[in-house]
């Protein structure tokens, strides 16, 4: 039985010495552009499901709104492929930066921090928020994220994000976009006004500076990923206050920045 997000394709299969016509399970893809107080303001390429948050949530990393009394009607137009989104009022700064490189350093750093000027404006540092994690819970919290992980191993082709704390996981989702994901995270905490000063993120995929920002909009202080990160990101996570966690995989995982959030085992610290 197929899920929404699936879809069966005929294939020819290599498989000990032989080609072989099979069917087989891919992932489907869909674009949606956002039109803005009727007029369009960007267009997704995502998974199509959880379409409404991941709208809100994109809108609100995008600093367009900030809570769910920001939005005046929103309404998905699925079978055109269109949000229509009416918002109180648009934000002049991101009207005029929207668009516009940042070329200059930022937080102490010696080089381009940021692509754009809006990421610049609205990203949080994340230095005093206090949150701590085992060694066996930031394992927990992955084996937990990748059990639910339903499509990704039907087709491989998606990636998961989960809002978690220290009890467990808290909301799961999964897009074709990684930013998508933690978007659809991000538009499910607002539209439901669920704080995420305290919650950890939960990643499938490659620690990139575009997680990385969307983790510090979302002010969650703590990510997590089966995967590497990359320098930048690495970068800007010492600079706003960020841990990064990666390559959590079976017993074992990398700490690469603020490993203060990650505390020593009570059985390690009696021994």
């Amino acid at each position: 039985m197929l899920l929404q997000n699936e879809t069966h394709f005929t294939i020819v299969r290599f498989q000990d010495g032989k080609l072989s016509q099979t069917d087989d399970t891919i992932v489907t893809e869909f674009p949606i552009t956002i039109k803005l107080n009727q007029e369009e303001f960007a267009t997704l390429v995502c998974t199509p499901e959880h379409l409404e948050e991941m709208v809100i949530g994109f809108l609100a990393s995008e600093n367009v709104i900030k809570s769910m009394d920001d939005i005046e009607d929103l309404w998905i137009e699925e079978g055109r492929g269109f949000a229509h989104v009416t918002v109180k009022q648009k934000p002049q700064l991101y009207e005029k930066f929207r668009s516009k490189r940042y070329i200059t350093s930022c937080c102490g750093m010696s080089r381009q921090s940021f692509y754009f000027v809006n990421d610049a404006l609205t990203v949080k540092k994340l230095h005093n928020v206090e949150l701590s994690l085992s060694p066996s819970e930031c394992i927990t919290l992955m084996t937990s994220m990748q059990q639910e992980a339903a499509t990704f191993k039907r087709t491989g082709g998606v990636h998961n994000a989960a809002l978690c704390d220290k009890d467990g996981m808290i909301l799961m989702r999964m897009d074709i976009g990684r930013h998508n994901a933690l978007d659809k995270l991000y538009g499910y905490c607002i539209q439901n006004a669920i704080p995420t000063s305290d919650k950890v993120l939960v990643f499938s995929g490659r620690i990139s500076s575009e997680i990385l920002i969307k983790a510090s909009k979302m002010g969650c202080p703590v990510v997590l990923s089966k995967a590497a990160p990359t320098e930048l990101a690495l970068e800007m996570a010492n600079n706003l206050g960020i841990t990064t966690v990666g390559f959590i995989r079976n017993q074992s995982f990398n700490i690469y920045t603020h490993d203060w959030r990650i505390t020593k085992e009570e059985t390690e610290m009696g021994s």
